[in-house]
């Protein structure tokens, strides 16, 4: 099992964080995209590391472009000598039309589109081919020398996509490395019907599961207390509760007979009644989505639910102090 952690959001204390992650054994960064640019951390991350991959957990994909992201992500996996992951996903309607102004349609099919664009633009960059990618929503015709990258021994980044749906979770098989995983799916959701579509695209292109790596960030509920564990506890409930209001994770609330809930939770968010949303969020949903138990129950219990079944776990060993989590992440890594 890979074990990946967190980057803080933004440039502050990168330095220190990626240190602390490479020294503790853990296997990847992960950098996100909320109030701040996902790329920019992980410059400083690569100079100040050797061998920790370096994860983008998610870059939202189309509040940019094809070329651009192609440019980006080959120079973070040149400069961090092949460890750079390009991390996508595609947000939410509302969010790439309102907040970043840019058109959305058939989601699925324009990240196939987007990444199918990328591999054009770097297989003419490595390999000579001319540049004639003509689609429906992206076209790239021109390529000038002047234009093109210097390139280097280390090739173009892997591409994990982040996905839930049926038609995103194939194009994640059938285009890409690796899928992130919501961290609202259950293992029954993974296995009736996320790992079926994965197993059959990666067939279509000659591949094995072991060709592909899920990567999954778990939620832990635990704490050194009993006030830090029920405040873990509100808060997990909490972003369980704001998933599960979301239309698009509507399906995964399906496959446990929850569906239900998801229209109740969506109207309490438009009331903004987020605390009392993670109120609905029972103990059977709760041990459903996240690890639940104390400190030193945590490790054993994600390797039993999660062991091949997943490749990669995303953890915040928070319920812990730091000088006891270098060996936690070994003990997940074994």
């Amino acid at each position: 099992m890979k074990v990946d952690g967190e980057l803080p959001i933004g440039m502050g204390n990168v330095t220190e964080r990626i240190k602390y992650l490479a020294e503790s054994g853990f296997t990847g960064a992960q950098s996100i995209e909320t109030g701040h640019d996902p790329f920019l951390p992980l410059v400083l991350a690569a100079e100040h590391s050797k061998d920790i991959d370096l994860i983008t957990a998610i870059a939202v994909a189309f509040a940019r472009n094809p070329m651009n992201l192609a440019a980006i992500g080959n120079d973070l996996n040149s400069y961090s000598q092949g460890r750079f992951i390009l991390g996508l996903g595609s947000q939410v309607q509302a969010h790439i039309v309102k907040r970043f102004s840019m058109p959305w349609s058939k989601p699925a099919a324009r990240m196939r589109e987007m990444i199918l664009a990328m591999q054009a633009i770097w297989a003419n960059w490595y390999d000579g081919e001319p540049l004639n990618f003509r689609g429906e929503f992206y076209s790239h015709t021109l390529m000038t020398p002047v234009f093109t990258p210097k390139v280097s021994s280390f090739g173009p980044p892997r591409v994990f996509l982040a996905a839930v749906g049926p038609m995103m979770t194939e194009v994640a098989g059938d285009l890409c490395q690796g899928m992130l995983v919501h961290p609202l799916t259950s293992t029954k959701y993974l296995t009736e019907q996320t790992l079926p579509i994965i197993e059959k695209s990666l067939e279509k292109r000659g591949l094995t599961r072991s060709d592909f790596e899920l990567s999954y960030p778990v939620f832990v509920v635990s704490g050194q207390t009993e006030e830090a564990f029920k405040a873990t506890d509100k808060s997990i409930r909490e972003r369980i509760a704001f998933y599960s209001s979301t239309p698009a994770y509507r399906k995964v609330l399906e496959t446990h007979g929850w569906e239900r809930l998801q229209p109740e939770l969506n109207a309490m968010s438009k009331r903004g009644q987020w605390a009392e949303m993670g109120t609905l969020i029972d103990d059977d949903i709760l041990n459903t989505f996240a690890v639940v138990g104390e400190p030193d129950e945590i490790i054993p219990k994600i390797k039993e639910r999660y062991t091949g079944l997943v490749d990669r776990i995303t953890i915040n060993f928070s319920y812990v102090p730091r000088e006891q989590r270098a060996e936690l992440v070994k003990q997940l890594a074994s």
